[in-house]
């Protein structure tokens, strides 16, 4: 999806949360800025420094949805893991720790169990940092902290700062593994109905809840995109 592409659905969600395109814009502003002084990743150097260690063009992008862990059992029974590129959407990382993976990239606007994605980190994930109107706070906290930062917003890229297109960490993860150059993306625990899990959420006290009206809506556009991507794209999409 192009950047104009992209602007129209922008617009779209923008209008329909009620959302500021200001407070987007100075979120990224923070991130850049955070950014400048680290050594952050461009794209042309995340696709040579990922296919080195990994020098395939199949995916897994893992959601964090109500059916993460047992997709992740049954991937684990029928693929190695090492002839494929593991991208986890922000919480899907500690469903993905707890059966001792390491994704090799994690698309956060950091708002999943910070101290598994510093753990993850610190094993070498390279971050996708996404900067939007309400975690200022946390970009400042976090990304400091962090080493191998690509940063992306949902408005106009400036600076270091990329727009692959996408609303959630879920979707922007698939069209992450496009602007890589997937041929194949296999998709995990990305699933689009009522219910959230504790690792979307991790201040809920069950395992599993119905999800708010907020998140039911911001799921059902993570599945236009998605279909989206199947309709105009040539890259095999599996939903296992």
């Amino acid at each position: 999806m192009n950047i104009n592409e992209w602007e129209k659905w922008y617009i779209e969600i923008l209008n329909d949360f009620g959302f500021s395109r200001e407070k987007d814009e100075e979120t990224a502003k923070i991130l850049d800025n955070i950014l400048n002084k680290k050594t952050p990743l461009t794209i042309e150097k995340l696709q040579t420094k990922i296919h080195y260690k990994k020098p395939v063009n199949d995916y897994i992008v893992f959601g964090a949805g109500p059916s993460l862990k047992n997709n992740i059992k049954e991937i684990k029974k029928r693929r190695k893991l090492t002839e494929n590129i593991l991208i986890a959407a922000d919480g899907a990382t500690t469903a993905l720790l707890e059966e001792n993976i390491t994704p090799d990239i994690i698309v956060t606007d950091l708002d999943g169990k910070i101290d598994d994605l510093l753990l993850s980190n610190q094993k070498d994930s390279i971050f996708i940092v996404h900067a939007h109107g309400d975690n200022a706070e946390n970009i400042q906290k976090y990304t400091p902290l962090l080493k191998n930062v690509l940063g992306t917003t949902q408005s106009t890229p400036h600076g270091n700062l990329y727009n692959f297109a996408g609303f959630t960490d879920g979707d922007r993860a698939i069209f992450l593994a496009l602007a890589l150059g997937a041929n194949k993306i296999t998709l995990a625990g990305m699933d689009f109905g009522e219910y959230v899990t504790k690792y979307s959420r991790p201040n809920i006290k069950k395992d599993i809840e119905p999800a708010d009206e907020i998140k039911q809506k911001k799921l059902k556009y993570a599945e236009k995109l998605v279909e989206w991507i199947k309709e105009n794209t040539n890259t095999t999409i599996i939903e296992i």
